[in-house]
Formats: C-alpha cells, structure tokens, sequence
C-alpha cells in the first residue's frame, strides 16, 4: 500500500510544538540568542543607548531578543503569532523580573497604535510569513517621526540554501522540512518595494534598512 505524505510548507506548528525549548541551551530554538550580542553591536550604530527606547519585537518567539532589550532599560513589547510561545516569554519575564508586555497577534495586522514605538525589530521573521511586504508596511505603520526598523532574515542565495536547507533541514533534521521558504528580499528591497531605501549588507550575515520619511 503506498502512502502518500505532504509536506507543508512554512508549517509554524513548529514553534507552539516546541515552545518550551526556547529558553534550553542547546536546543536548536536557542541558537537566536547567541547571535544577539553580534546583532545589537550591530545596530549600536544606529542607537547607542536603549534606555528608554519603546521597542517592538515582531515575532518575538520565547522572548530573547525582547530579554536582552530589556535588561539594557528598553521599553519593550513583543507580538507572535504562536501562542505556546508568548506563554513561554511570560512565564521567563516573570522569572527573570523583566517588565515584557507580551501578546498574541499576526505581524501582518498589528494591534498597536500608529507611530507608538521608537524602534521596530524583526528577527527570523520575514522568511516565515505569507506576505513580508504587508508585515513591513505595519512595521512602518507603527513606528514613529524617525523611528527605525531594524531586521535580519535569510536571503535566497546557494550559501543560505546550503546551510539553512540541506544541512539543517535534510542532513542533520534540526529543523522540519519545509519550516523555512527563503525569499529574494534584498532583490525586491532594491527595487524599492514599500517604499523601502537601498538596504546596505555586511559581510554574508547581517543586512540593515532604515525607513525614509
């Protein structure tokens, strides 16, 4: 008898599944934390003091770039589509004595009020949605009189392919099949989508755009 097996693609069941490994060294999920410290030294270009800065985490996942936010006195406020996984980013918050205001929501209908945060970050994010050119034009929805929207995401080159889909993905299985679609974002970018500027690149790993207004 044949079986015949679907592959969904871009399935985020992932992350509710596997919410309470956000915060396990280790685990796969926990690898965005070691790569904070190299992304905030990063953007430390564009703000050099945190304190204070109202900041949104869009797809905020078990709150570790919204921690590391924090604990340098930013007002922070993460948003994520997987429910499992704000639970979880509450539950450390409260443990850590970290004031978080989480929710649950979708990057392409954000609950917030036009021009509420200073900053708009979208870590890991742009990969995983159906319409990344929506989520960044509610980024820019919210953001206020030069506010900065801050991301990184996995371009569609054969190094990203190499590395994100056949190692992690076929070879050594630290990721499900199909979780990741990499988009040709920094081509669009170019093409000054959403009314987005030319994105300057930094070696093969962080990417910066800043909005005009």
């Amino acid at each position: 008898m044949a079986v015949l097996i679907i592959m969904v693609k871009n399935n985020l069941e992932y992350y509710d599944l596997n919410s309470d490994k956000w915060w396990q060294e280790g685990e796969t999920l926990y690898l965005s934390n070691h790569l904070n410290k190299s992304r905030f030294k990063f953007f430390s270009s564009y703000i050099s003091n945190w304190k204070g800065v109202k900041v949104l985490d869009i797809g905020c996942g078990g709150g570790l770039a919204c921690e590391f936010l924090a604990k340098l006195g930013a007002n922070v406020s993460g948003i994520d589509l997987s429910l499992n996984s704000i639970k979880a980013a509450q539950e450390h918050a409260k443990k850590s004595h970290l004031r978080i205001q989480y929710q649950w929501g979708l990057a392409e209908d954000l609950p917030y009020k036009d021009g509420t945060f200073d900053v708009v970050m979208c870590f890991d994010v742009l990969e995983h949605v159906n319409d990344w050119q929506k989520v960044i034009l509610e980024a820019y929805k919210v953001l206020n009189t030069n506010g900065l929207f801050l991301f990184d995401t996995i371009n569609r080159t054969l190094k990203s392919r190499l590395i994100m889909i056949w190692l992690l993905e076929d070879i050594f299985k630290q990721l499900p099949d199909g979780l990741l679609v990499l988009p040709d974002i920094l081509y669009l970018l170019n093409r000054q989508v959403c009314g987005i500027a030319l994105p300057t690149k930094l070696g093969v790993t962080f990417f910066h755009t800043k909005i005009p207004f």
